[in-house]
């Protein structure tokens, strides 16, 4: 299969500008008005559109180990702020995220070397996100990682499909029929990811999403300690 990719569209940039203004939407719904349903009902786009461009990023970096290590410092950076605010176990998206870059990188090299240890290694990783993401939780009250199985596998997927649309909408789907309820309406990513003409964009914005991330959250979470 072959990645998305159209003449005209979206770049990869305008993509992950709407994923972070939907994810915005999405936390200000969660954290300061949580009444207002459709305020999460828009946040269900960003994940699907992120976990596209987690796969696209493994594809084009240079170094995946590294593209691992950018990702899940950044993750333990924005556990210590849901630590110390809300005192929870909740593992965020970042850490979702994190897990489905290591498991493409230890499949990639399986995939490669084709040796035992290394398609055991790539075995034994699956297995204990498994375990982390569907059954710890049932032992340790509060721990959470943020959409579960099919949110670390869906990266996996697109990326290991050629980060083709059906890929994305296959991986879509099965997060769906896990999540149920609102997370139907991330289906929406899908025509949208269709869109998709295969470049970055004019500028290099890859630090402003990193740090996005734990900024908005600091903010939205001082405002909501203020009223």
């Amino acid at each position: 299969m072959n990645a998305i990719r159209t003449r005209f569209g979206l770049t990869g940039n305008q993509l992950k500008l709407l994923a972070m203004l939907t994810m915005t939407i999405d936390h200000i719904g969660a954290i300061l008005l949580p009444q207002y349903r459709f305020l999460r009902i828009i946040g269900r786009l960003s994940m699907p559109i992120y976990a596209y461009m987690i796969a696209e990023g493994c594809h084009y970096t240079h170094d995946q180990k590294a593209y691992f290590l950018r990702l899940f410092g950044l993750a333990l950076l924005c556990q210590v702020v849901y630590a110390l605010v809300d005192r929870s176990l909740y593992q965020c998206i970042l850490v979702t995220f994190s897990a489905s870059v290591a498991l493409i990188c230890v499949v990639e090299n399986a995939r490669e070397r084709r040796t035992p240890v290394s398609v055991l290694a790539a075995l034994v990783l699956l297995a204990a996100i498994y375990l982390v993401c569907e059954r710890l939780p049932l032992l340790l009250p509060g721990f959470h990682v943020d959409y579960g199985i099919w949110g670390v596998l869906l990266p996996v997927i697109v990326y290991f499909g050629g980060r083709d649309i059906v890929a994305f909408g296959l991986g879509t789907l099965l997060l769906c029929l896990s999540l149920g309820h609102l997370q139907w309406w991330s289906m929406l990513s899908v025509p949208l990811m269709a869109l998709y003409n295969g470049q970055r964009g004019k500028y290099r914005l890859g630090w402003v999403f990193y740090l996005y991330y734990p900024a908005h959250l600091v903010i939205l979470y001082a405002i909501s300690y203020l009223l």
